[in-house]
This record gives structure tokens, sequence and C-alpha cells, in this order.
């Protein structure tokens, strides 16, 4: 009698995850051959994303640049700038009295 120290789940697990790591590898040699033939390609799309990129992360520069303005011009349109606040007062009681 045969002692295993596997299951059948374990061997279609195993077959499962060295499938996928065939297909990523011939996909990953797939990719290495079209760049080395067609360099120009390439570099254009990767110029295209960096371009892309930096026009959305002039954006989002923007929009805070912005933000933060808006968010100045309210902090300064308030009455005074100093953070004392007008009828507030301060009651003390002594708990501990000896």
């Amino acid at each position: 009698m045969p002692f295993r120290f596997y299951s059948n789940m374990l061997s279609q697990a195993s077959r499962s995850v060295a499938s996928g790591i065939l297909i990523v590898g011939l996909l990953l040699i797939g990719f290495g051959t079209l760049i080395l033939a067609l360099p120009e390609l390439f570099a254009f799309l990767a110029a295209a994303v960096f371009f892309l990129a930096g026009i959305g992360c002039a954006i989002v520069a923007i929009k805070i640049f912005w933000m933060q303005r808006r968010l100045d011009r309210f902090v300064s349109s308030d009455d005074g700038s100093d953070a004392t606040r007008i009828n507030v007062r301060i009651h003390r009681d002594d708990h501990f009295e000896d």
C-alpha cells in the first residue's frame, strides 16, 4: 500500500500554477521578441505613457493648488485671523478644595 504525501487537489493546484507560469513566460518571450523587432514603436509607446502620466500629474497638482487657494480664501474671509473666539468664557471649578 503506497503512502502519498499529496492529494489530487494539491496535484491539480500545482498543475494550475505551472501552467500559469508557462503562459507568463511565453508572453514575456513574445514581448521581448516584439521589442527587439520593433524598437521604434515601443519607444513611441513608452514616450506616450510617460507623456500621459506627466499630464495626469500636472492636472492633479493644479487641482491641489486650486483647492488650496480656495481654502486660503475661505480661512482669510473669517472675522479675525487670530485663534480667539468672541463671547467664549472658560469656567473653572475648584473640585479639589483643601
